[in-house]
């Protein structure tokens, strides 16, 4: 597969775990990415992402207050080569979606060896899954 440098990252809303991501991704991998998210849901659709998780990510020197929530469009299968799940059941939800012959989809945290990034909007653990994410987000640029 090519370098990726077009890249969604995907969890459910795209207010908390997703923005979060996009944000850590334009930070590891510099301007030569585009990097995007979405969510999987349309419940946040035109919300910025959640205040406690842009605190969580400030306190990283994460920018996201100008993201806003969008929906995962069957179009974003053929825009980006890498569609990043934050969780296994977006993932499925994801290839339950995939048209083929578009973006390779993955788990995010399969640079540090697969599993689920926690929903911080339910453990309520914003900085604990910032930092996750800014881990992984490394690994992703050291991997690419």
């Amino acid at each position: 597969m090519p370098h990726p440098t077009r890249i969604l990252c995907v969890c459910l809303g795209n207010i908390c775990r997703s923005p979060t991501a996009e944000a850590a991704l334009r930070a590891a991998l510099g301007d030569g990415a585009q990097v995007d998210s979405a969510g999987t849901g349309a419940w946040h659709v035109g919300d910025p992402p959640y205040p406690p998780m842009q605190a969580a990510g400030r306190r990283l020197g994460l920018a996201m207050a100008d993201l806003r929530a969008r929906q995962v469009s069957l179009a974003d299968f053929r825009r980006f080569d890498l569609i990043l799940a934050m969780d296994s059941q977006n993932l499925r939800d994801l290839q339950a979606l995939d048209p083929g012959g578009g973006a390779r989809l993955a788990l995010y945290l399969d640079p540090l060896g697969g599993g689920d990034v926690p929903d911080p909007y339910y453990t309520r653990d914003f900085d604990g899954v910032a930092a996750l994410i800014v881990q992984a987000a490394g690994a992703w640029a050291e991997s690419l």
